[in-house]
């Protein structure tokens, strides 16, 4: 199992930009695909953006293309998620993933993430 834990979370206005970091801990986190996934409320958890375990391939929902940048510092067991641009509707509760059972395939469906933080709340105001 890895452990992880979210931070960089706030209230921003809409425009401004926001870095989240997922802090990993247990099993060798560069072994592991990582996703970042946000959910609304009301709303049903959406994959935001994913990094393969090198960093070497990524993806983003279409939503956050050009303005959200994930990466990973494996030295650091650590992935980021670097958010410009922000928009009231990116307005969640935002969540990193762990899949055990992929490095190089980046998974965009939630179920097929195995280890997941507590989330960090973004907040952004028209």
């Amino acid at each position: 199992q890895v452990q992880l834990v979210e931070s960089g979370g706030g209230l921003v206005q809409a425009g401004d930009s926001l870095r989240l970091s997922c802090a990993a801990s247990g099993r060798t986190f560069s072994n592991y695909a990582m996703g970042w996934f946000r959910q609304a409320p009301g709303k049903e958890r959406e994959f935001v953006a994913g990094i393969s375990w090198t960093g070497g391939r990524t993806n983003y929902a279409d939503s956050v293309k050009g303005r959200f940048t994930i990466s990973r510092d494996n030295a650091k067991n650590t992935v980021y998620l670097q958010m410009n641009s922000l928009k009231p509707e990116d307005t969640a509760v935002y969540y990193c993933a762990a899949d055990r059972n992929h490095r190089v395939v980046v998974t965009t469906a939630s179920h097929g993430y195995d280890d997941w933080g507590q989330g960090t709340q973004v907040t952004v105001s028209s």
